[in-house]
């Protein structure tokens, strides 16, 4: 355990995510100093009993002008700092930053980790570097500004220059401004998965409230069609959960839906997250096909058939390749695989044998995910069953796919970070040229307005004219969200009128 004593709870979320990456392991407490000045402790509780040395707590007072830092060790040792500040409402920005600088440089030289993008725990890193480039602000000071600033690694900042280049490139071809995209979520998986946190309902358990979901759900794609008809559809994304949990029957129904009341027009990219290749079947792919999907995702995760089944996948590796097949013999020939780096009991060697065998499926685009433990997944509630089977060198892991990508032909186009990534690491998307997912670097960059639809849907309403985003959000539970389906129009309608 580890106890944050904060003088000002407005920092929270600028303190927690940064002790969370040297320490992800570790359960963290949050607490002002009244509520500290009120609990029966002494420091003794605060010491943990692990040979390891180890944060046991961190007490920050915030003032103007000057933040002071102490933390204490499990050994008891204290450590205490502190810093001169620019002025917190002045220079907001300055003054977080230079918080998270002392409190880095404090935890890395107790812990003797260095964290490869510094104090950046947002999930857009590359979003700091398009503006910067959009600005006019040359490489050279771009590495400066990463680096002091942020104190990010530079073959980070290098990836970060790579991609935000190409997204911009990509981006000046579409009229984001005046456009908007679709998103349309299906909440629905085979099973959930062991690290899963997603708003995912296992269809063994809810497959009775299925037909309700599409019933309510089709109310608010019909009210959707209404909202923007002064703008362009540029991109629609079906995603989840996994959407071809759904029937053929569904599947077209839903599709024939959106078909009937969109303009695709302008439409440059229809996706589905196919996701599960357990849920795959000639059918649903050719139903996709008809509807004019020209992007879809057959996510094996892994291709070791040991760490399927430990996670929950439910489907065997020979699955991969026969869904992998039939969406070739169906047509479709723009194809991204998943995979997750990080995965319990695994090693660099198994990432090589397992991005070998999707070499020889060929896929235009791979998506390497770095596994994140998110509080509500299995992997993390149920962690002490899972003891002996942390992955090995995830940081080599993630250099094995970049070697991969670069020998197949495979170009950075988005990235993303998560909280709780092992390694403190990201998410990168490749891609071939002209085979980049448009939708992923319109959400990621946040430069166009994403209508999105569904249970656990958040739209987002870019103005940038003001440069500002508003979010709308739809509630995530099934029953929630079917009982309440005019209230989730209603929220939409007030926001937009």
């Amino acid at each position: 355990m580890i106890r944050i004593i904060l003088s000002d709870r407005a920092y929270v979320n600028d303190v927690h995510p940064i002790v969370k990456a040297f320490y992800p392991e570790k359960e963290i407490e949050m607490l002002d100093f009244f509520e500290n000045q009120n609990r029966i402790s002494k420091d003794s509780k605060d010491i943990d009993d692990t040979s390891e040395t180890t944060v046991s707590r961190i007490r920050m007072s915030f003032d103007t002008g000057r933040i002071d830092i102490e933390i204490t060790d499990n050994s008891g040792k204290c450590y205490s700092s502190y810093i001169n500040t620019p002025d917190p409402v002045g220079e907001k920005s300055a003054y977080k930053n230079t918080m998270k600088r002392e409190l880095y440089r404090m935890l890395s030289d107790i812990s003797g980790k260095i964290l490869p993008w510094g104090i950046l725990t947002g999930i857009r890193p590359t979003k700091i570097v398009y503006e910067m480039l959009e600005n006019g602000v040359d490489e050279e000071n771009i590495y400066k500004v990463m680096e002091q600033e942020y104190l990010c690694y530079k073959e980070k900042i290098s990836t970060s220059i790579t991609i935000a280049r190409r997204e911009i490139e990509i981006l000046r071809e579409l009229d984001y401004i005046n456009g908007y995209s679709l998103y349309v979520g299906i909440p629905f998986c085979p099973s959930t998965c062991l690290y899963c946190s997603f708003t995912s309902f296992s269809v063994e358990r809810y497959a009775g409230m299925i037909n309700s979901y599409l019933e309510a759900l089709e109310k608010e794609i019909r009210y959707g069609s209404t909202c923007f008809t002064d703008k362009k559809l540029t991109t629609v994304y079906l995603g989840g959960g996994t959407p071809t949990t759904l029937s053929a029957n569904q599947l077209d129904r839903l599709l024939g839906l959106i078909r009937s009341l969109y303009d695709f027009t302008y439409v440059r990219e229809f996706c589905v997250e196919a996701g599960r290749p357990d849920s795959i079947t000639r059918e649903k792919l050719t139903v996709l096909k008809k509807w004019g999907v020209n992007r879809i995702s057959i996510n094996p995760q892994t291709m070791q058939q040991r760490t399927l089944d430990l996670i929950g996948r439910g489907h065997t590796v020979s699955q991969i390749y026969e869904a992998f097949d039939m969406a070739r013999s169906v047509g479709h020939d723009n194809i991204n695989m998943d995979i997750i780096i990080g995965l319990p009991g695994e090693s660099p060697e198994d990432i090589t044998d397992t991005l070998e065998k999707i070499g020889m499926l060929n896929p235009e685009s791979l998506t390497v995910h770095t596994l994140a433990i998110k509080r509500a997944a299995r992997l993390n509630t149920e962690k002490e069953n899972y003891k002996g089977l942390r992955a090995e060198n995830v940081t080599g892991m993630l250099k094995v796919s970049e070697e991969f990508a670069k020998k197949h032909d495979y170009f950075p186009y988005y990235l993303y970070r998560q909280k709780n990534m092992a390694d403190n690491l990201e998410n990168i998307g490749y891609a071939r040229h002209g085979k980049e997912g448009l939708y992923n670097i319109l959400i990621m960059e946040e430069k166009q307005t994403i209508l999105a639809l569904g249970a656990g849907a958040t739209s987002k309403f870019v103005f940038h004219n003001e440069n500002k985003i508003e979010r709308v959000d739809n509630v995530k539970s099934l029953k929630d969200y079917i009982s309440r389906i005019d209230e989730m129009i209603m929220r939409k309608k007030n926001f937009i009128s």
